[in-house]
């Protein structure tokens, strides 16, 4: 029976078992049409579409789960490109039809996951309240009454309603969490630069994200690993380099009572404490600190120079199409009027002048723990004073790209009402994998399920190891990679997926002769300017990973890779002599693709 949320470990585990991609697909497409919302979607992928994109999955990669989201269901938000779909940024005078994918896009087609539709948004990003589109307000998926959260309104909805595995959305200014506090969900967002927006509609170029909405935080995490890696086509995309956190004994800072400030909703308040109580009781050392320069950094996010990057990313389209404009974000869009180029310089000391002083709070601790949103409010209400009101959902998330973190945003429970809350974990730039454990930890504290099954109990198989996990990580470049003949060698001894990813330019890759099965040989070519070549990393026990070494033939061995984002990882290398006349097949990108045209010729 397909489950009501449709988390990784729950379809992995029915694909193994017999399921097909195709059922899925109509049980989606039946979803899709008795749901609630009409106001999810602003493009749903035709039926025939979605059932093509099944078939060609299965003609491909026929094995199940050959692929790490081979058959997964996801949905996009629309201001990301989607090739044979529109982008309308939730503005129809805007819409364009997009000719590629967007790159997060298409390297989760090429992990095997399935696009179900565009989702609605608050037009072009600008909002965090989900009721700013000519598509319609979707809905908290717990009171029709009450906003989904915005922007990326029609993403949360989508997999908390159970139409989707995982969905994109974008955040500025907390558009990738506050929609996921609103309906139960956990919500990734990465540090900028990690994921790469080449094919996003900006709204604030230079602090957008690309996140991630999942029903647990190993599945964020895992779809989030998919997406990332550098992209020079986009000017703020960063090579990551991985920052560690103490293994036990974290210090987390909290509000202390004279930053604490929850609108009148003592419901979220309560949470808010029991959500500390739990960090305290999983190890964690509860720190209050002083949120004051955190604040005013993220009021600078919108009453500051930064609205006119907004303005930045539409002014061509604003100068022809004003009245095109939902009446809200246009007066949020004009006020870039009110900026020049002084005030653009001023803004960026006044940001440098908090974050020196936000850096001495991070002093005394490790991670910040603060409520996602400190209230919510019904579309009613929203609508009767938009800007205030939605200016109070960001007040503990503004801040967050301007100061380059990451933060995962968890479930925290349900007050008396039937609403639920969230808070979010902080950590610095590129913490993004050793934040994943605790916030992990936190969200199965909470026993409140996931999206709109305020029961279900969180998966074993979706649990985030520990930083101290003391498995050692591998990159696999052929026969190794999941679904392919000597994989079980990795699965066996218990080895784990950790990421799919490519390696940096200078590798090439060759067809070993009279290999069984066929072996590829990677080489390094300083000075070789290609695209990469797609591999995996895995975890495995020190144990394991002494005997794995121990039986590989020459002319392979292990040595350092360097992955495009510049990290170097142990992975198998081959010795130069062995490549002596041997095909190469650098140039189809991998050793999947070249298995597939062995396939097809």
């Amino acid at each position: 029976m397909i489950p009501a949320i449709l988390d990784l470990a729950a379809l992995k585990a029915l694909y193994a078992e017999g399921l097909s991609p195709l059922d899925l697909v109509e049980e989606v497409i039946a979803r899709r049409k008795a749901s609630d919302d009409p106001a999810v979607f602003i493009t749903e992928t035709p039926d025939e579409d979605l059932r093509g994109a099944a078939r060609e999955l299965l003609a491909s990669h026929p094995q199940p789960n050959s692929l790490p989201l081979w058959g997964i269901p996801f949905a996009v938000k629309d201001n990301i490109d989607v090739a044979g779909l529109p982008t309308t940024a939730a503005c129809p005078a805007f819409a364009y039809a997009a000719q590629q994918d967007a790159t997060v896009v298409a390297r989760l087609k090429a992990a095997g996951a399935l696009v179900i539709g565009k989702t609605n948004l608050d037009q072009f990003a600008t909002g965090l309240n989900g009721t700013r589109s000519p598509y319609g307000a979707p809905r908290s998926v717990f009171d029709k009454a009450y906003v989904s959260g915005g922007s990326s309104s029609g993403s949360a909805v989508a997999v908390a309603s159970g139409l989707a595995s995982f969905a994109l959305g974008t955040d500025t200014a907390g558009s990738g969490r506050v929609p996921a506090a609103f309906n139960n969900l956990v919500g990734i967002k990465p540090t900028p630069g990690l994921v790469p927006n080449v094919g996003v509609v900006p709204a604030c170029r230079s602090v957008d994200v690309v996140t991630v909405f999942a029903a647990t935080v190993g599945d964020g995490a895992a779809i989030r690993r998919v997406m990332e890696g550098y992209d020079a086509g986009d000017p703020y995309s960063r090579k990551s380099t991985p920052v560690a956190l103490p293994a036990s004994g974290l210090r987390i800072g909290v509000l202390d009572g004279a930053e604490r400030e929850f609108f009148g909703n003592a419901a979220v308040e309560a949470l808010y404490d029991a959500a500390i109580a739990r960090a305290q009781s999983l190890g964690a050392a509860i720190v209050p600190f002083d949120y004051a320069p955190f604040r005013q950094a993220a009021e600078l996010l919108y009453n500051g120079p930064w609205v006119a990057e907004r303005l930045a990313a539409v002014k061509d389209f604003f100068a022809t199409n004003v009245d095109d404009f939902d009446p809200t974000v246009r007066k949020i869009i004009e006020g870039a009027k009110a900026y020049d180029a002084v005030d653009a310089f001023e803004g960026q000391y006044r940001l440098g002048h908090l974050r020196q002083k936000a850096l001495a709070e991070w002093e005394k601790l490790d991670l910040l723990m603060l409520p996602t949103s400190p209230t919510t409010y019904t579309v009613e209400a929203m609508l009767a004073d938009p800007i205030v009101r939605n200016s109070h959902f960001g007040r503990y998330t503004n801040f967050a790209n301007l100061f380059g973190h990451a933060a995962i945003a968890v479930p925290g429970g349900f007050g008396a009402d039937g609403l639920p809350s969230g808070v979010t974990l902080f950590g610095p730039s590129f913490s993004d994998d050793a934040l994943a454990p605790f916030a992990d930890a936190l969200h199965r504290a909470a026993s409140c399920g996931m999206g709109k099954d305020k029961v279900a109990v969180l998966p074993e198989a979706s649990k985030v190891a520990a930083a101290d996990d003391g498995l050692v990580t591998i990159m696999v470049v052929g026969a190794h990679l999941t679904g392919m003949p000597l994989n079980h060698e990795l699965t066996g001894p218990g080895g784990t997926l950790f990421k799919t990813c490519r390696t940096a330019g200078d590798y090439r890759l060759y067809v070993l002769p009279n290999t069984t099965p066929p072996k590829p040989g990677l080489i390094r070519d300083p000075g070789f300017e290609g695209q990469g070549l797609e591999v995996e990393v895995w975890k495995v026990a020190p144990a394991a990973f002494g005997r794995f070494v121990q039986n590989i033939p020459a002319p392979l061995g292990i040595g350092k890779v360097t992955l495009e984002d510049g990290s170097q990882v142990s992975g198998f290398l081959c010795e130069p002599y062995a490549i002596e006349g041997a095909q190469e097949v650098t140039a189809l990108g991998g050793w999947r693709a070249y298995i597939a045209s062995r396939k097809s010729s």
